[in-house]
């Protein structure tokens, strides 16, 4: 049966969210099954998708951790972080931080104490669940999405065909959305530093899918 766009994007966006997880063994273990989701999507995010699979598959998981490591936590333009690229270290941080919570909570989750919760993974993971919240929150840092798209491409990191496949769901960007991507390029995000460390080691962050195991970024408010 041929999915919705909705829905394929939905998929997409949980399969690029456990993917953006810290590899560890139970990663590996679901990448059989994360490889068959992948190929139900259609080919813009199955073609990216099944490339990092294949590459993950065949990379020790030790090898693929201290990728991950050397990518995300030790440099400054591929920070899984969105609200970084948007505001930086500055004060006006907390208060988009706190946006991201507050949709998380109307959709009746609640975000995980293992990460902030503006992390990529988890706002795909959120996405995921719910595709029209998600999506707005995806297109208002698209800036951030897409330069880090460019930074993994220029790092030679196999994790850029994951971001062309989230970036494949979104609409091609628009003259200013460019424009700011540019300026994000040239001159970084704000600089005014308030005590936040957005470059932490994250913990193994675990998100969930619907299939095989669930990894819980975000879990279900009303079962708390």
């Amino acid at each position: 049966m041929r999915r919705d766009n909705t829905a394929t994007s939905a998929a997409t966006w949980q399969l690029a969210s456990v993917l953006l997880d810290y590899p560890d063994d139970a990663l590996a273990a679901q990448f059989p099954a994360l490889d068959r989701e992948a190929g139900h999507l259609p080919t813009g995010a199955a073609g990216p998708l099944l490339r990092f699979l294949a590459h993950a598959r065949e990379t020790p998981t030790l090898d693929l951790a201290r990728h991950f490591v050397e990518t995300f936590d030790h440099k400054r333009r591929c920070c899984l972080y969105l609200t970084y690229y948007a505001h930086g270290d500055t004060r006006k941080r907390g208060i988009a931080l706190l946006e991201f919570k507050t949709a998380y909570r109307a959709a009746g989750l609640e975000p995980g104490t293992g990460e902030l919760p503006d992390h990529l993974a988890v706002v795909l993971e959120y996405a995921g669940i719910d595709p029209r919240g998600g999506r707005s929150l995806l297109l208002a840092h698209r800036a951030g999405i897409e330069l880090l798209r460019l930074a993994l491409e220029d790092a030679g990191s196999p994790y850029a065909d994951v971001l062309r496949a989230v970036t494949s769901t979104l609409p091609a960007l628009r003259g200013d959305e460019r424009e700011a991507v540019h300026q994000l390029a040239v001159l970084g995000p704000p600089t005014e530093e308030v005590g936040l460390a957005p470059f932490a080691p994250p913990e193994a962050m675990p998100v969930s899918l619907p299939f095989p195991t669930r990894r819980p970024g975000l879990t279900d408010a009303s079962s708390r």
